[in-house]
């Protein structure tokens, strides 16, 4: 509580000090104090995200009355005003909420549990491939709904087939049976990374390359950018757990999924409707690229100079689906409604920072203070980045780690791409990501065990970020032309 009290008080005082104090800040040509009122509602945000003074979305907020306040873009209180408005109805916020009416139908209907279970008969019911198989399954769900979403899906299934285990002379698994949860909750964060609508984060940043770095980055490049690291992590991941896990499972017999599978019967009219919803979307994203010229012709411009770009044709794709799969009876609109509105606005806000931050002419100050570490070599930049990224996680919520980290860090493709990853990757402590809240409360994982577990593969992920973003992340950058920045 007072954590709360300092970070309330601190936000208006630090936006006091960057205005009242004389610094390079009132220096920037041609922009007056305009970078130290940016500064000043930057720190603002950052103390109230990082202290959780209010709620996450009303931080979010903060821009769109305080640009125009402060006349942070330099064109009036009304053209402030719009464009700080504009932030909030970026295209990617229209990407993300039509990818979460898509989650909501594929929860009400039942079509996760079923993905899961054929993931896991599969892959195998002995207590070694079913660590796997959880791992690959709560992956494959959350690479396309909310990481919170999956592991709220996910963790029943876990426990019940941890308990079926249990029914044999071992009891109760409590090394087993930590392992299996806590791999729900590092797979929920670790395949969120493999696409653009599978967390937060990844919008943020999508949303940060277009703003402050003119770089459109497709459905289809992103997935060649992040999806092997998924592929490379989970295998790290179930040998980190395994190595706990393994206590208490020699001599347990497999188990079988063959109930629950026959227990879901047939796939209904509304399931399949989601999964055709579902299908289309996916396939209609990864063309993206190819499908989008040949339609560009016929979109009718809504305003002077548009440009149907990639978040256009996503965000389009991606509310048309989810409302066909709402008028086709795929998902309710009790479902529609129970969807987290608030992450919504936090991605507004968070374009609405990056916006006003390049508006007001704060980010040609920040680039020439940050020419020491942009001078580094490529992989020290890396690393810093994703290190200093994973430990504020740890703290943080990584939705405002990374809105933090990219606005500080030198603007290379490759460095924005680890630390936007590294905001996935905290492990060691329930307040790094909700899934581990939602593991930690499930009764099989102690704090020791989590942060023992989670420490060690908080120093793998680092490493394997830092490998990865040097080697994969950097040809596919050079390839499509993304490495940009100032």
């Amino acid at each position: 509580m007072r954590a709360v009290w300092i970070g309330r008080i601190a936000g208006p005082l630090l936006l006091a000090l960057c205005l009242a104090v004389p610094s390079g800040l009132h220096g920037v040509e041609g922009a007056g104090s305009r970078p130290a009122a940016a500064a000043g509602v930057a720190l603002w945000m950052a103390a109230w995200w990082l202290t959780e003074a209010v709620p996450i979305w009303v931080t979010a907020l903060l821009p769109l009355v305080l640009w125009p306040l402060l006349g942070v873009y330099g064109h009036g209180t009304v053209q402030d005003a719009r464009l700080a408005t504009g932030a909030f109805l970026d295209g990617y916020l229209l990407l993300f909420l039509g990818g979460m009416i898509l989650g909501a139908g594929m929860e009400e209907r039942g079509l996760h549990r079923r993905i899961a279970l054929h993931v896991l008969r599969a892959l195998g019911t002995a207590p070694r491939r079913l660590l796997l198989g959880m791992l690959v399954a709560t992956a494959a769900i959350s690479m396309w709904i909310s990481n919170t979403a999956t592991a709220v899906m996910m963790v029943p299934i876990a426990l019940a087939l941890v308990r079926r285990l249990e029914e044999q002379p071992t009891g109760r698994l409590v090394h087993f049976g930590g392992a299996t949860l806590l791999g729900v909750a590092w797979a929920s964060n670790l395949g969120g990374i493999g696409t653009k609508i599978g967390t937060g984060t990844n919008s943020i940043f999508a949303g940060f390359l277009a703003e402050r770095m003119n770089l459109d980055l497709g459905f289809l490049p992103y997935m060649v950018m992040a999806t092997p690291f998924v592929a490379l992590s989970i295998p790290v991941a179930w040998f980190v757990l395994w190595r706990f896990g393994r206590r208490d499972a020699a001599g347990l017999r497999p188990v079988s999924v063959r109930e629950e599978l026959a227990a879901l019967g047939r796939m209904g009219r509304a399931e399949r409707t989601v999964a055709a919803c579902f299908g289309a979307a996916a396939l209609l994203w990864v063309c993206g690229d190819f499908l989008r010229p040949l339609v560009a012709p016929y979109v009718p411009s809504p305003w002077e100079g548009f440009k149907l770009q990639g978040k256009h044709w996503e965000a389009s794709v991606a509310m048309l689906a989810g409302l066909a799969c709402w008028a086709l009876g795929g998902v309710s609109l009790r479902a529609i409604l129970r969807i987290p509105w608030s992450v919504l606005l936090l991605l507004g806000g968070s374009f609405a920072l990056a916006s006003g931050i390049e508006g007001s002419r704060l980010s040609v100050w920040m680039t020439a203070h940050l020419e020491t570490l942009a001078a580094a070599p490529l992989v020290v930049q890396m690393f810093g980045a994703t290190a200093a990224t994973v430990l504020l996680s740890a703290f943080a919520s990584n939705t405002a780690t990374v809105n933090v980290m990219l606005n500080v860090l030198p603007q290379r493709f490759t460095v924005l791409a680890a630390s936007a990853i590294g905001a996935s990757c905290d492990f060691a402590l329930p307040a790094g990501t909700p899934p581990n809240a939602i593991v930690f409360g499930s009764g099989y994982v102690s704090l020791p065990t989590m942060m023992r577990a989670g420490f060690a593969m908080d120093l793998a992920a680092i490493a394997l970020v830092t490998i990865y973003a040097s080697t994969w992340i950097e040809a596919v950058a050079s390839a499509l032309g993304l490495q940009g920045g100032v």
